[in-house]
């Protein structure tokens, strides 16, 4: 007789910081050139000390992380101006961690 044993996954995610101002600042519903949205995502990771490895590749991390949002259907690019839709809020990682934790309540 064979016994099965159901797998858990732990995945040790950290929160992502960059995205998660990202998040905070497209959620004001307001037009941001890129330089402008960075400014304001740098002062306020500078303000909870979670600023690391310099300014140069923050400000690609969050190039590539605005521009992966933009791919997701969650924030709108017109030109070269960026405005976060309703559903910017999902690319949080409290909204992330809530969606694992349903998931793994379904199961």
């Amino acid at each position: 007789m064979a016994i099965t044993t159901k797998r858990t996954r732990f995945s040790r995610r950290l929160p992502d910081h960059v995205t998660d101002e990202l998040v905070t600042v497209l959620s004001e519903k307001k037009i941001f050139g890129f330089n402008d949205l960075f400014e304001r995502v740098f002062a306020n990771l500078k303000l909870r000390n979670a600023v690391s490895g310099g300014e140069e590749m923050l400000r690609l991390r969050a190039y590539e992380k605005l521009q992966n949002l933009v791919t997701r259907g969650l924030v709108e690019k017109t030109g070269k101006e960026y405005k976060g839709t309703v559903r910017v809020h999902e690319a949080s990682s409290t909204y992330v961690s809530a969606q694992e934790v349903a998931a793994r309540d379904i199961d």
